[in-house]
C-alpha cells in the first residue's frame, strides 16, 4: 500500500520504520529535517508533493492539538478513495470531523509511548482500533499489530474515551500530584525513586499531550474518585485505625492482583 505519514515524530517516525519493509512510505513533516532522518522514505517537501504521491492511507501522527487541523489541511490534496487514520489518545471532536470530511477512516490508539515502552518488545502493550472505523482500515492494523505482538482491543469513540480517562487521567494525575509534592531536600528511598523515576518520564512529555489527556471530558469522574479516596485515607490516618488501614489495604491488592 502506498501510505503517507504525517509527522516524523516519536510515533510517526516509529511507524514510518515499522511499515516501510511491506509498504510504500512517504513522510510529511513541516519541519522536513526531521522526517530526513529517516533512512528509506520519501520525504514531502511540500503539500503538492502529497497530491503528486496519491497516497492509499494518511496517517496522521502529529501532536493530539494540531492532528484536526493536520487533516484540514492536506484534505484538498487527497485522492476521493484515500483512507484516513489517526493515533489521537483522545479522540474527542474527531467523529465530527470524519462524518464531515466524508472520507473512510480507521482511528486506533497504540497504547504505549517511546518514554515507557520496550518497542522492541511489545507483547505486554496494549493498541485500542475504534470499532466505528471502515473495515479495510481495522483488517490493516489488526494485522500491523498482531505481527508485533500487541494485544488489541476494540472500543467505539465514546468507549475509548471514558476507558481513556480511566487509563491515562488517573495514572497522569497521581503522577502530576506525587511530582507537585516532591522536594529537593527528600531523600529517597526505593519506593520514592521508582515514583520519581515515573514522574519525571511522564512530565518529557508535550505539555499539550498532558493538558489534552486530563482535559478529556470524562476526566473529572477519575478525579472525584481520586479525590474520594484520598478523604477515605485521611481519615484512616487521622484516626489511626488499624482496623480499617488493614480492610483498606485487602481491597488495594485485590485491585491490583494480576
Amino acid at each position: 500500500m502506498n501510505i503517507c505519514i504525517l509527522g516524523s515524530g516519536k510515533m510517526g517516525s516509529w511507524l514510518a520504520r515499522q511499515l516501510s519493509p511491506d509498504h510504500t512510505v512517504s513522510v510529511h513533516d513541516t519541519d522536513p529535517s526531521k522526517a530526513q532522518a529517516l533512512p528509506g522514505m520519501r520525504v514531502l517537501s511540500n503539500l503538492e508533493d502529497i497530491r503528486d504521491s496519491s497516497p492509499q492511507m494518511l496517517i496522521n501522527c502529529v501532536s493530539l492539538q494540531n492532528t484536526v487541523t493536520a487533516f484540514r489541511t492536506v484534505l484538498p490534496y487527497l485522492p476521493s478513495n484515500c483512507l484516513l487514520s489517526d493515533i489521537a489518545s483522545v479522540k474527542g471532536n474527531l467523529p465530527a470531523f470524519y462524518r464531515e470530511a466524508g472520507f473512510r477512516f480507521v482511528s486506533v490508539h497504540p497504547m504505549f509511548g517511546p518514554t515507557f515502552a520496550d518497542l522492541n518488545e511489545l507483547s505486554k502493550q496494549n493498541a485500542v482500533i475504534i470499532s466505528d472505523s471502515d473495515g479495510e482500515g481495522r483488517d490493516f492494523f489488526r494485522q500491523l499489530f498482531g505481527r508485533l505482538g500487541l494485544n488489541v482491543f476494540e472500543y467505539s469513540f465514546s468507549e475509548h474515551d471514558v476507558m481513556m480517562a480511566y487509563s491515562l487521567t488517573l495514572p497522569f494525575v497521581s503522577s502530576m500530584v506525587f511530582a507537585s509534592c516532591v522536594s529537593s531536600e527528600a531523600v529517597p528511598g526505593t519506593t520514592f525513586q521508582h515514583h520519581l523515576e515515573v514522574a519525571r518520564g511522564l512530565l518529557s512529555e508535550d505539555d499539550f499531550l498532558l493538558s489534552e489527556i486530563i482535559f478529556n471530558p470524562h476526566s473529572l469522574a477519575q478525579l472525584e474518585k481520586i479525590s474520594g479516596r484520598l478523604n477515605f485515607l485521611w481519615h484512616i490516618i487521622r484516626n489511626r485505625d488499624t482496623g480499617e488501614a488493614v480492610r483498606f489495604f485487602e481491597g488495594l491488592r485485590k485491585n491490583v492482583k494480576e
